[in-house]
């Protein structure tokens, strides 16, 4: 590691080692663990530093070691049979997922009731008991008898101004507006036909037949298509690659399609009129043409790329179908059995705890950088002000 460090100082701008000499002089006496930390900090700045690190890390990353190379034919050949098993592993592992899917395709006729229940809540076709609308809040939200009433009272109070509204509107439209993978897809034109959204339910294939399952969206009666039900099917496969069995890594959607959306005329929001004025070269006439384009929109969800038989798509395919993969599995997997609690934003706050414990260690290992600087007699707030080493190259 001296040698690196030698070799990456070497290569160094002469104005930038001059700056780490200078905190080296002023720094003597110090403490030994502080000056090493200031420094690393003056040495991490420089590019030439970073850039020489990285490319040693990436030397390392995924390098083998040669072991292999160097074994005897006779190992190398047993190493082959240990392969063959592995191969016969992820076959198994297949068959597991199969019967995985055959499960859920259980549990989902048990879980549906509850979801129809669910359906029939928002749409108000059902008006749940007072039992059943109790909810005991958490600890820290419990009120007094006095804070309880008051509540009740205004709650009362603001009912009696407002008509009743039915069932739970905008349900599902909430729950999209709610989850940053459906909200990209939204745009404004979108939002009042998704107020009719009254269910999404998921149906698995049946017994004996290939993997697949169909997202349902159903609408009530509205002014802007026919349809009361759009679908959306995935076709998965569970089964090892045989050209690449070791990158099996349990089922995975092989191919979707949409269906036909019945727009009443005039109101198909993924498609917009335009005008566009075109010269006559010769006679110098300028006329007014109206073209339809295609047109941002969430319903584009229902017309996906169609996969040709070869399987090869271009890029451009190849993104969009990505995307609708894993739109169509987060529906399913994670939208669909947990509604309400995006709907309410508290799935959403569970989803966000699990990416911020790491950005919090890093801010308290951050603060507890200032503290010691801070702490430190010597510590010039100053030079931390100053620009970074990239930017005095420039």
């Amino acid at each position: 590691m001296a040698d690196i460090d030698n070799k990456d100082q070497a290569e160094m701008d002469p104005a930038d080692m001059e700056d780490v000499e200078e905190v080296e002089e002023e720094e003597t006496g110090e403490d030994e663990n502080s000056k090493a930390r200031q420094l690393t900090v003056q040495m991490m700045q420089n590019p030439q530093i970073l850039a020489a690190l990285q490319e040693r890390l990436d030397g390392l990353n995924g390098s083998p070691s040669g072991y292999m190379e160097s074994l005897p034919k006779v190992v190398k050949r047993r190493v082959n049979a240990l392969k063959n098993l592995q191969v016969k592993c992820a076959h198994i592992e297949a068959k597991f997922y199969e019967e995985v899917h055959e499960l859920e395709r259980k549990y989902a006729a048990l879980y549906q009731p509850l979801f129809d229940k669910r359906s029939d809540i928002v749409k108000a076709a059902y008006e749940p008991t007072d039992e059943e609308c109790e909810w005991k809040a958490d600890e820290e939200e419990e009120l007094t008898d006095e804070m309880k009433e008051k509540a009740k009272l205004e709650e009362e109070k603001k009912d009696e101004e407002k008509e009743d509204p039915k069932g739970i509107p905008e349900f599902w439209l909430t729950v999209f507006k709610n989850v940053d993978l459906l909200s990209d897809m939204l745009q404004e034109h979108d939002e009042p036909i998704l107020k009719h959204l009254q269910d999404i339910k998921v149906k698995f294939s049946d017994p004996g037949q290939p993997m697949s399952f169909t997202l349902e969206f159903q609408f009530e009666p509205n002014d802007f298509f026919t349809n009361t039900v759009l679908t959306k099917t995935y076709k998965m496969r569970s089964e090892p690659d045989e050209n690449d069995p070791f990158s099996f890594d349990g089922p995975e959607i092989m191919s979707c399609t949409g269906c036909t959306i019945e727009w009443t005329k005039g109101k198909n929001v993924t498609l917009k009129t335009i005008k566009k004025k075109q010269k006559h070269k010769g006679r110098g006439t300028v006329r007014t043409v109206t073209k339809t384009v295609p047109n941002d929109s969430f319903f584009n969800f229902f017309t996906p790329p169609e996969v040709p038989e070869n399987g090869e798509l271009d890029e451009d395919s190849e993104a969009i179908l990505a995307a609708d993969f894993e739109i169509g599995h987060f529906i399913r997997e994670r939208i669909v059995p947990r509604a309400v609690l995006y709907f309410t934003g508290e799935a959403i706050e569970d989803d966000d705890d699990d990416y911020d414990e790491e950005g919090e260690e890093a801010d308290d290992e951050e603060g507890e950088e200032e503290a010691d600087e801070e702490n430190d007699p010597d510590y010039d707030p100053k030079k931390d002000a100053a620009p970074p080493a990239e930017c005095k190259q420039q």
